[in-house]
């Protein structure tokens, strides 16, 4: 009886509180009738209101030229979504050494990315057009000769500069951005960084790994091209 008694009980608050709710609305006064000290909080509650989205707003300009102004020196992973650019550093960004794993990491990006493969068949496009290397042959075999060829010596000369010569002579094979200057300026660095480069303990140096690295991946060509093709030359 208790329990039937209990349930009927808030089966009726259910059933009032809307009424309740209701009532308690229509006594709320109009605001015209509140008193003048009441009125004059409200005024002022908007007012304060109205000065914070104000300053609110301000505060959200400020920030959107911030991060125009910090935008300028970004990079992405790759440039017209298509190139990689996996080894840029953003400008202002400081990054701990890249250890030997992460070198080679990296090397495998840049020689792997499926972009690489299409670039690939560009230059052996090209090369078999004006027929750069004529004991390759004509037709399909001739291009695949062409193509094989030249992805070796993307792939080599890629590991040679970022992955095995650096991490020898210890250097960072990534490109650090340059922020501030004029362009003329940032073009004379972004050419310098083929033979200055950062090293590990994050001074500067000959870029061994660049120059050596573009020397030992011509020096390995020697062993897949055509006799003919061979040398010092």
């Amino acid at each position: 009886m208790n329990r039937w008694f209990a349930g009927l009980l808030r089966l009726l608050l259910l059933l009032l509180s809307p009424a309740l709710l209701w009532g308690q609305t229509l006594l709320v006064p109009e605001p015209d009738e509140l008193p003048g000290t009441l009125q004059a909080s409200q005024n002022s509650t908007s007012q304060a209101s109205s000065q914070e989205k104000t300053e609110d707003g301000q505060s959200s300009e400020a920030q959107g030229q911030r991060d125009d102004q910090s935008a300028k020196g970004q990079q992405t992973k790759r440039m017209i979504y298509v190139v990689p650019n996996f080894a840029a550093v953003s400008a202002g960004k400081q990054l701990p050494p890249l250890s030997v794993k992460g070198k080679f990491h990296l090397a495998t990006q840049d020689s792997f990315d499926y972009s690489s493969f299409v670039w690939t068949g560009v230059l052996a496009a090209q090369s078999y057009a004006l027929d750069q290397y004529p004991e390759l042959g004509r037709g399909a075999p001739g291009y695949w000769a062409y193509y094989w060829r030249a992805f070796v010596d993307g792939v080599s000369g890629t590991y040679f500069t970022e992955a095995i010569v650096p991490a020898l002579t210890h250097q960072d094979p990534r490109y650090y951005t340059l922020e501030d200057g004029s362009i003329g300026h940032r073009i004379g660095y972004a050419l310098s960084r083929v033979v200055v480069t950062k090293t590990d303990s994050g001074g500067e140096a000959f870029n061994t790994s660049e120059v050596g690295g573009n020397a030992l991946e011509a020096g390995l060509a020697n062993l897949y091209y055509p006799p003919q093709e061979r040398g010092l030359g």
